[in-house]
């Protein structure tokens, strides 16, 4: 499946990795810091009770983000907060035991060398008896943040405990009573705080920012990394089942750790992420390719099972301040993961590597496309759904993670590769190459785009037919204008339409018309909606521009799509049903016969008069739409519909005693025998019939919605079917006479 290149870059991306963790923690001793709270004076340390309470006292209930609100909930994080313009620190820059530790920190969290991390103070926290925070992500909250650091001071509790998934390894870190211990971790690791027991916890938390150089790549690997790139691009790709996938368009690495769209775009990647990064760039660079960095979302479903111990980190719920929250917690159920069933991986924004170009996308990448030294299932979901039992699969459960990504593809192949990422940059590309006059660049690009471009949105069809008409090659705008339906069409376009007629022939667009009426997608917009509110301006604006032969066509698409609608509701069995699904066809109509040419009305009119008596249910709430006009087709429709009413009423009524009812079943024996008593002036009729035979009539006397009441009596074998013909039949005749009297007086008014 093309999987060997791909394995071999991934070896030699881990090649590189030094044991490295995600969490780091180091004590110091109470004397390295000085704290002074406003309000409160200096803290001692130990922290005792007496002291806690008069911090709680200049505090106030800690907060968390929930999208882009701030909230206050104690069922989510139940802490108190001192914010920094109350504290004063003394005494840690002086005497280097800060710095020494950050430094130490950076190594051993596997930044950069030559970086620096700077510690920004972002609140002093203290938890009570029971007081908590749940499994939560810390937010970036500036571009160089890289990193969460707490500093629990020394106090006299129980509980309370600093719990980090550490690459899907859960570590819980105590605080001391005589030492300040240090704790920090990436920004995107989950964590929470588990509920004092006893004592108070106090804590201080500062963001963590990254400062220096970005780390280079090292000469080997950068040099393996590129032969197996290109390794990867030429080599073809197949499904496991032996579909051919073509040569692969991009590679997608996957990253161990989660970013933000401003932490990709500074450029402070984490632990082993940074070196990953360096080498793919500089391997990228010597076999002529290009990157990005991108977010990506994967969804997994497992063949899985219940697990004995909950997994700890199952939410998402915010963090510190105005940090980010996604919702309720989720069930702690956990799950062993048996084997694979399915994977969903998506991009959903990139950014090229000096920061410009983001852009907001959605690519599906395919799973030959994809590698990653650190599968997700090593990873801890932001969101997790367990299904039991269900037919044809057990236990299943789905687990939806964020990861950040390298993509990588061949110079040549760049237009290709961003543009099926998104519509909107393809269009604006092909029209800046177009204006700088390289048009055999702008039709090749364009041809590519052809085993992708199938989904555009509307809004995408002025640019598209700009670059249609600017190609000035058939194939190549066929392909650009292909995806598109004729829901998508407005009156707006007409004037680029007529353009298109004139450069490239009648026969050329209205192929092109006829592929969008043929579309078989779907849209916010239907096509009897699009009928009723676009097709008469349209056709107008065709013809003020000349392109009469363009507006006749497009009638033409859509009457024959029209009349196959109709000729299937006119001789619908179901009464009520053919009348509401020709009452609802009434208003396209009456705007394409508002539309028309009078010679493709005068067609449209002979079409719809031989049609069967049921046709009125149609043409007479059409004629009620367009009783204003003075258009002949419509007034010949009107003429044509008066003398057909005044036909069906001189037919004598039905009889009191004329049970008969004309219906025709699919020829089967028992329709036969059905439309045989039907057809009689018998009202009841018994009829010992098996099962199967009785279900069949049963769906037939329902889909006709005919009026025979149809009951099982079980008694002997077979059980006995008991028809009924039922009084309705006679006041169905009434209404539908009194409705031909009423139409037939208002037409004959209308259209005097």
């Amino acid at each position: 499946m093309g999987t060997a290149a791909r394995d071999h870059l991934v070896r030699v991306l881990a090649g590189q990795e030094v044991p490295r963790s995600d969490a780091v923690t180091l004590r110091l001793s109470c004397d390295a810091l000085t704290l002074q709270v406003a309000g409160v004076g200096p803290v001692t340390f130990p922290v005792r009770a007496a002291q806690a309470k008069r911090l709680i006292a200049v505090a106030r209930p800690a907060r968390f983000g929930r999208g882009r609100d701030t909230l206050s909930d104690a069922s989510v994080r139940d802490t108190w907060e001192i914010t920094p313009d109350q504290v004063t620190l003394e005494g840690a820059d002086g005497d280097g035991h800060l710095a020494a530790s950050l430094e130490r920190v950076r190594d051993e969290l596997g930044l950069p060398p030559g970086s620096n991390l700077r510690a920004e103070l972002h609140s002093l926290l203290v938890y009570g008896k029971g007081q908590f925070f749940l499994p939560h992500q810390d937010s970036e909250k500036h571009d160089d943040m890289v990193a969460t650091l707490v500093v629990s001071l020394p106090s006299i509790h129980s509980g309370g405990e600093l719990v980090v998934d550490d690459a899907g390894t859960e570590r819980a870190f105590r605080a001391s009573r005589d030492d300040l211990v240090l704790v920090a971790f990436y920004a995107d690791r989950r964590h929470e705080v588990r509920p004092v027991r006893s004592g108070y916890r106090v804590a201080l938390t500062f963001n963590l920012m990254l400062t220096g150089p970005a780390p280079t790549a090292e000469a080997g690997p950068a040099a393996q990394t590129a032969r197996h790139l290109g390794e990867h691009f030429g080599s073809r790709a197949t499904t496991s089942y032996g579909r051919d996938l073509g040569e692969p368009t991009r590679l997608v690495f996957l990253l161990d750790h989660e970013y933000t769209q401003a932490g990709l775009k500074s450029g402070r990647f984490k632990g082993a992420d940074a070196e990953r990064i360096a080498i793919l760039q500089e391997a990228a660079a010597q076999s002529g390719c290009e990157t990005v960095l991108a977010l990506a979302e994967v969804k997994e479903t497992w063949d899985a099972q219940p697990a004995e111990e909950p997994w700890r980190f199952g939410g998402t719920y915010g963090d510190q301040d105005e940090d980010y929250y996604d919702g309720e917690p989720e069930d702690a159920s956990a799950h062993d993961l048996n084997a694979l069933i399915d994977d969903e991986i998506s991009l959903g924004w990139w950014v090229s590597p000096d920061g410009s170009g983001a852009e907001t996308i959605a690519l599906p990448v395919g799973e030959h496309e994809v590698c990653a030294v650190t599968p997700s299932r090593s990873l801890t979901p932001y969101r997790s759904e367990y299904e039991g039992f269900m037919g044809n699969y057990g236990n299943t459960v789905d687990r939806w993670y964020r990861r950040a990504a390298v993509v990588v593809w061949p110079r040549e192949r760049s237009f290709a590769a961003r543009a099926e990422a998104g519509s909107s940059w393809a269009l604006r590309t092909l029209l800046k190459t177009i204006e700088a006059g390289d048009l055999e660049r702008a039709r090749s690009d364009a041809r590519s785009l052809e085993p992708f471009w199938l989904h555009v949105e509307a809004h995408a069809l002025v640019p598209a037919l700009e670059v249609a008409g600017g190609l000035r090659d058939t194939d190549a705008a066929a392909v650009v204008l292909g995806p598109f339906r004729l829901e998508m069409v407005s009156s707006d376009h007409a004037v680029q339409l007529a353009a298109l007629s004139d450069r490239y022939g009648e026969a050329w667009t209205k192929d092109l018309i006829d592929r969008w009426a043929s579309a078989h997608r779907f849209g916010a917009v239907d096509r009897l909606t699009w009928v009723d509110s676009a097709l008469l301006p349209l056709s107008v604006a065709l013809r003020d521009n000349r392109a009469e032969a363009l507006a006749d066509h497009l009638d033409h698409c859509i009457w024959q799509w029209l009349s196959t609608r109709i000729a299937t509701w006119v001789e619908h069995d179901h009464a009520g049903r053919r009348s509401s699904n020709l009452a609802e066809l009434a208003v396209p109509l009456a705007r394409l016969l508002e539309s028309v040419s009078d010679e493709r009305g005068a067609s449209i009119a002979e079409a719809l008069d031989a049609m069967d008596d049921n046709v009125v249910e149609l043409l007479v709430p059409a004629l009620q739409e367009n009783c204003a006009t003075t258009r002949a087709t419509t007034l010949n429709i009107a003429e044509a519909v008066r003398d057909r009413l005044s036909r069906l009423l001189e037919r004598p009524a039905r009889a009191a005693d004329d049970w008969s009812i004309a219906w025709t079943g699919c020829g089967c024996d028992h329709c036969l025998r059905l439309e045989e008593f039907l057809g009689s002036p018998e009202r009841r009729h018994e009829w010992p019939l098996a099962k199967p035979g009785r279900q069949h009539v049963h769906r037939q006397l329902d889909n006709a919605g005919l009026p025979v009441r149809h009951v099982t009596r079980r008694q002997g074998r077979p059980f006995t079917l008991v028809l009924e013909k039922t009084d309705e039949l006679f006041e169905l005749d009434l209404v539908t006479r009194r409705r031909w009297t009423s139409d037939l007086d208002w037409i004959t008014s209308a259209y005097a």
